[in-house]
């Protein structure tokens, strides 16, 4: 079983990785969120999920182990395949699909291309218990919850597109701060006004 690669990567493009491991290229297939933040030339680590059939062995990766995880829970419901999974998951952040399926809103899952009525259904029925919702877990903790998941996730793109480490952590820390609660938990929420608040001005002095 392959559960992570490290490697440079090759190509980035739609939804596909291909990083050189050890001389070899492996395709891997992931959310576009993840190919934004990867820059060709640049070592990049994914959580992966290898996936065997009879004419095929295919790799299926992610920047965190959360969506790792909410993948492999996906694919066990009947009617779910890898590449319906992966379209949940380059729809939804991990917290968003939690709280649909907390919720019994089978109707967020519909909205996804490739899930259908019932497999929807069948999505919030079949997971029902197994994912904790942020509201859920912040009651528990006795405390905010901060969506890290999500908040790495964007810092990865910014740093993937140029801006530095620092000018990114600052963006999507005040964003977080002050976003709504479903905007905070969808990664192309956070990137969106994260790139919004760093401005064209933050682009054009960006490290290259």
């Amino acid at each position: 079983m392959i559960s992570s690669l490290r490697g440079q990567v090759l190509v980035a493009a739609g939804t596909t990785l291909v990083l050189e491991v050890g001389g070899v290229g492996m395709q891997v297939h992931t959310t576009p969120a993840l190919v934004l933040a990867a820059r060709e030339g640049h070592e990049l680590f994914v959580h992966t999920s290898l996936i065997v059939r009879e004419d095929a062995l295919t790799l299926f990766g992610f920047g965190t182990r959360d969506e790792l995880d909410v993948f492999e829970l996906l694919i066990g419901v009947t009617g779910v395949g890898p590449r319906s999974a992966l379209g949940v998951l380059s729809a939804m952040s991990p917290s968003q699909i939690a709280t649909a399926i907390a919720g019994d809103d089978d109707a967020a899952f519909r909205k996804v291309s490739g899930i259908g009525p019932k497999t929807a259904k069948l999505i919030t029925v079949s997971l029902a218990g197994k994912l904790v919702a942020p509201a859920a877990a912040e009651a528990s903790a006795g405390a905010t919850h901060i969506p890290r998941g999500v908040a790495d996730s964007v810092l990865a793109a910014l740093t993937g597109l140029g801006w530095s480490e620092r000018a990114a952590v600052e963006a999507v820390d005040e964003v977080m701060a002050e976003a709504t609660a479903a905007d905070a938990a969808s990664v192309p929420a956070v990137l969106r006004l994260s790139l919004a608040r760093l401005g064209p001005s933050q682009a054009s002095g960006r490290a290259r």
